[in-house]
């Protein structure tokens, strides 16, 4: 029988309370992230991208919220699971999405050198390290989330 997915197995306010240190760090690299110069709605998009190849579907739905809430066009967020096909993104979203995939699924394969050159040719190398902590913070929040099944955040009237 399928285990399914209905229930937390530590609510994501309990998990705060038990490690609020986990909390104060996330927010002080969030922090930075937004003083990066990086914009906004890249972010977002990488961390939904990478959310849907963990599978988390917590971090998911609360990129989600926060990419409706930055405007970011619908049909941006309804084809990011096949961004490569879509052909509504611009270069730089679409180096940053195959390098969010690249880090994202490290243990599947070795970064080479043409992935990184992809990403280097959109970004200056400060941008490509603040790109490489927002997807490793994310990656970070799915290994936590997604385990313990924290319940997605659905806005209210949905």
């Amino acid at each position: 029988m399928l285990e399914t997915a209905s229930n937390a197995r530590i609510d994501y306010k309990t998990f705060q309370s038990i490690i609020p240190e986990m909390g104060t760090g996330m927010a002080a690299i969030s922090h930075a992230l937004r003083k990066s110069g990086l914009e906004p709605e890249l972010i977002e998009l990488l961390k939904i991208r990478a959310s849907q190849l963990n599978g988390c579907a917590f971090c998911v739905q609360y990129h989600l919220n926060d990419a409706r809430k930055l405007n970011i066009p619908a049909a941006k967020l309804d084809l990011l699971a096949t961004w490569r096909e879509a052909d509504i993104y611009n270069e730089r979203e679409t180096a940053a999405l195959d390098w969010a995939e690249h880090v994202t699924l490290l243990a599947r394969h070795h970064i080479d050198d043409e992935a990184f050159a992809r990403v280097a040719a959109q970004f200056s190398e400060r941008e490509v390290a603040f790109l490489t902590t927002a997807i490793g913070q994310i990656n970070f929040w799915n290994r936590v989330a997604a385990p313990l099944r924290f319940a997605p955040p659905i806005p209210a009237g949905s």
